[in-house]
């Protein structure tokens, strides 16, 4: 028989062997890597921390998905019968917050590539738009002139008239982002590289989704929460103006956007101080875009 003998070797080899199984896995985790704090290179803990060129999802660089459905909700309840009927036809039945996003999702479409230079325009401290120099290929301000006019004079293919309200859906939401009436020096703030709740992100984006997404609204429940306040006066009045006075009013909140700390940290002060300004734009946007459709399709 054999007699019992001590387990002296397991009792050795076991824990250790549990501990390098546990730090492999620990180490290699993907959602660990720049974000545990044991690579700190790849962690931005300030503003100032790396100048390593970060990759970001193409959606950071428009007013995020709920943002441009609340848009187009808005918007589509302040229809004239006639607008609705034609919009329905046009649309083939999906609803103006349904195609808000239609501009960004044809992205990884190449043939559309051409409408890239649309979502924004760029116009220098203490230049106009007439006097600043026009990106090749047009702006936002160009697109809303041409896919307008074309609409009013009628005579399209039904694709192309979809597309042209698709169009002017999504136009009109971009340029009531303040970053996309560029200064010209940071990208619409996509090259300020800062921290949002202590994860890595951009001047742009804050604007563009990270402010919406952090209040956890659907789109249509932001959408009723802001549009609460109308009355006909402002309807009235927000819909008489120009998008070349749209730009002008997203420039002249850049003051405001780029009220920044110094250490690039932003969170719930920067959040209180700026979302009152999300929420009028994105209820601007809604009011006058359904200024320009019933203009286009009758009142």
């Amino acid at each position: 028989m054999y007699s019992k003998q001590p387990n002296t070797f397991i009792q050795n080899t076991f824990i250790p062997t549990i501990f390098v199984v546990l730090s492999i896995a620990f180490f290699a985790s993907p959602s660990l890597n720049g974000y545990s704090g044991l690579t700190p290179t790849n962690k931005w803990t300030t503003a100032e921390i790396s100048h390593d060129e970060p990759t970001y999802p193409a959606a950071y660089f428009w007013w995020g998905q709920i943002g441009h459905r609340a848009t187009g909700w808005i918007a589509q309840d302040l229809l004239s019968p006639q607008a609705q009927q034609a919009v329905q036809r046009v649309l083939d039945g999906n609803s103006l917050a349904e195609v808000s996003t239609w501009m960004d999702e044809v992205r990884s479409d190449r043939s559309f590539d051409f409408m890239g230079p649309w979502h924004y325009v760029t116009i220098p401290p203490g230049q106009t738009y007439e006097t600043a120099e026009k990106a090749d290929g047009g702006d936002v301000l160009w697109a809303l002139d041409k896919v307008v006019s074309e609409l009013k004079t009628g005579g399209l293919s039904p694709e192309q008239e979809a597309i042209n309200l698709k169009v002017l859906v999504h136009l009109i939401g971009d340029l009531h982002q303040p970053l996309h009436v560029g200064n010209g020096t940071d990208r619409g703030g996509n090259d300020v590289r800062l921290e949002w709740f202590g994860d890595r992100s951009n001047l742009h984006r804050v604007w563009d989704s990270e402010m919406i997404n952090s209040k956890q609204l659907s789109f249509t429940e932001l959408a009723d929460f802001i549009d609460d306040s109308l009355d006909e006066t402002v309807i009235e009045e927000w819909q008489s103006t120009h998008w070349y006075d749209w730009a002008i009013e997203s420039q002249s909140l850049l003051d405001q956007v780029y009220d920044l700390p110094e250490n690039g940290r932003l969170s719930y002060e920067y959040m209180f101080k700026h979302f009152d300004a999300v929420q009028l734009r994105l209820l601007q946007a809604g009011v006058r875009m359904a200024g320009v459709i019933n203009d286009i399709y009758g009142e």
